[in-house]
């Protein structure tokens, strides 16, 4: 394995870490901490003031992880059609990846609408608006989370599958 390789893999967990660490920090931390204030609007705007921070980092973890995985496949090509367990779990993490893409998309937006339908005085502009963003986001908020935790736990995979039948059964040491 070359330090190229090692670089990009490291990258790529790296990032679904951070991926997976901050929208799991939101669902626990952030977002029930912004249900403190008084207002409507103070809890809207504690709220996303944390994900416009994060926003950004989060958004490049997003890229750099698609495009060394894109990297560690195109690395692994041979392995990928000659191996169905590795074909198998390639096609999984892309869905899940793909899944895990529109689930931080989808809050994204509901997060948006969320925030114009906030009004001043903590009376929401378009109460009903605020209310269905505001129930989307009461279950999107998990989604991630657990769609990126499920891709580490197929990275796991994946690397086991790589040991064969040394490692972990491997009773000599």
């Amino acid at each position: 394995m070359t330090l190229r390789s090692t670089t990009v893999r490291a990258t790529h967990l790296v990032t679904n870490a951070a991926w997976f660490g901050g929208s799991l920090m939101g669902a626990v931390g952030l977002n029930p901490a912004a249900r403190r204030p008084d207002t409507e609007r103070e809890r809207v705007e504690v709220s996303g003031t944390g994900w416009e921070r994060w926003g950004p980092v989060q958004g490049g973890a997003i890229a750099l992880h698609l495009l060394t995985g894109l990297a560690i496949v195109a690395d692994n090509k041979n392995r990928v059609v000659a191996h169905p367990p590795t074909a198998a779990a390639v096609v999984a993490k892309t869905a899940l990846t793909a899944a895990a893409v529109a689930s931080t998309a989808a809050a994204y937006v509901h997060g948006q609408r969320l925030g114009k339908a906030s009004g001043e005085g903590g009376h929401p502009r378009d109460p009903e608006a605020a209310e269905r963003a505001r129930r989307k986001l009461a279950w999107l908020q998990w989604t991630t989370p657990a769609l990126t935790g499920s891709l580490l736990v197929l990275d796991a995979q994946l690397g086991e599958q790589q040991r064969g039948l040394a490692g972990l059964l491997d009773r000599r040491w």
